[in-house]
């Protein structure tokens, strides 16, 4: 097919994906705002904060993992117009959204005296463990509202998450100033101040999304007759079915960059300051490719619904070329930049610490130059993922996803950052292994799928 074939869905996958992206950076930004903040306390701080976010974030990509379940569910009722079926995907989708925010906060705070037997310094696991508390307990309100929003992205309606987490990071920024540093008449907490601001910006954000969904008439029928009597095994099932699997995937992924955070910290200090800096620009771009993953798994999902395989094959592909157009310019921007974007994330005027941040920007700035090279598989593995998940095609990626990261990519990422003179950038180059061959058997997957779907229905 000729190139304008794919180029014409642009527009249309742009509309729906950029307030998911908007969406997705708020999210992202809540973590990065911590980090540029608590950063400037000292590297044993960003190295604390990074610790306990590696605990949550595990928890968090549990969580939405397990959330998209309701996406393609709700897209494919929305391509067979039935109000009934989409409703009841929303109301079991976001009692068993509430549950696991409980069940998740309840396992990290039992599993958090792991923290002593990681290898990590001393003073860098005490700042942690309080810090990790309440940051734990903001996923409580996060996975409700990633309810709410799979709901909404589901049909087709990206904009309200795009508000609530603009909301979100407006509260998280003013509640960090003033409680890290002490301003006006709040107590100085120090890093704590980060996490209590967390806490507080995402139960603003559910309360947001729930009252803008529910305000709108076009939402209004899904929200009558909810009742916990009403909640039924089938549709429980059905979603347990699917997001499971999701929620495995994206586990995967992010217990594989967790785990470079531990190998980071084993190494030491500035290796384990330096990977967050070059993960948190690396998850920063990650956002917009995740944006046209869930915007790609709409559409897919409709056209599923409608039952029209060869349009949901152009659709597909025209987001594959558009995650590649915009990791690639990423990839140039990172290259470019790769000696100055570390200098955002550290004090240079602390004198105390100075030697110890100069460490840490020389390894960060290796670390970005890889990161340039990994964002286009690691683009092209989750927009394909997302295509995967429209078509409610979930198992077989899931054992792809782990033979990738964790057969593949961790195996060289521990020996080549503990056994060789390459450490950090050792770590960073079994991340690339893994992304690039998640992204290379994915495609297979979706390419054999899709052609099967077109021959059986011809």
């Amino acid at each position: 097919m000729k190139l304008s074939v794919y180029t014409r869905e642009f527009k249309e996958n742009i509309k729906l994906a950029y307030p998911i992206i908007l969406g997705m950076l708020g999210h992202t930004l809540v973590g990065i705002v911590d980090n540029v903040m608590v950063g400037r306390l000292g590297a044993a701080e960003l190295a604390a904060a990074s610790l306990a976010n590696s605990f949550v974030f595990v928890g968090m990509s549990l969580g939405i993992g397990f959330s998209t379940a309701i996406t393609p569910l709700v897209a494919e009722a929305d391509g067979e117009n039935s109000l009934v079926k989409g409703r009841s995907v929303f109301h079991h989708g976001l009692v068993l959204c509430t549950i696991l925010g409980f069940s998740l906060f309840g396992l990290i705070y039992l599993a958090k005296p792991l923290i002593y037997f990681m290898g990590q310094p001393r003073e860098v696991v005490d700042l942690a463990k309080p810090f990790l508390d309440l940051v734990a307990f903001s996923l409580v309100p996060l996975i409700i509202f990633q309810g709410y929003k799979q709901f909404a992205d589901g049909k087709s309606e990206t904009k309200y998450a795009m508000w609530a987490n603009l909301l979100c990071n407006v509260v998280h920024l003013f509640l960090n100033i003033v409680l890290i540093y002490g301003v006006w008449i709040f107590p100085k907490m120090g890093m704590l101040g980060a996490a209590v601001g967390t806490v507080i910006s995402r139960i603003v954000m559910v309360v947001y999304m729930h009252f803008a969904l529910k305000s709108k008439a076009k939402f209004q029928p899904y929200f009558e007759g909810f009742s916990l009597k009403a909640i039924g095994k089938a549709m429980s099932v059905k979603i347990i079915n699917l997001g499971l699997p999701s929620a495995m995937q994206m586990f995967f992924e992010v217990a594989l960059f967790t785990g470079a955070i531990w190998l980071c910290g084993t190494i030491g200090k500035t290796s384990q300051a330096a990977n967050q800096i070059a993960l948190s620009l690396a998850t920063f771009t990650f956002m917009f490719v995740s944006g046209l993953s869930v915007a790609g798994m709409v559409r897919i999902g409709n056209q599923k619904g409608m039952g029209d395989f060869i349009k949901l094959r152009i659709v597909a592909r025209s987001i594959f070329l558009l995650a590649i157009i915009v990791q690639g310019s990423f990839a140039l921007m990172f290259v470019l930049l790769h000696t100055v974007l570390p200098h955002f994330f550290i004090n240079s005027d602390n004198l105390k610490v100075l030697q110890e941040n100069s460490e840490v920007v020389k390894i960060a700035s290796n670390l970005i130059l890889i990161a340039a090279v990994f964002q286009l598989s690691d683009g092209i593995q989750v927009v394909v993922l997302g295509a995967l998940r429209g078509l409610q095609d979930v198992k077989i990626p899931m054992y792809i996803t782990f033979a990738a990261y964790w057969i593949i990519g961790f195996p060289i990422s521990i020996y080549l950052g503990l056994f060789t003179s390459l450490k950090a950038v050792g770590v960073w180059i079994g991340l690339l292994s893994g992304l690039t061959a998640a992204a290379v058997f994915l495609y297979i997957r979706f390419n054999n799928l899709s052609k099967k779907l077109i021959i059986h229905n011809l």
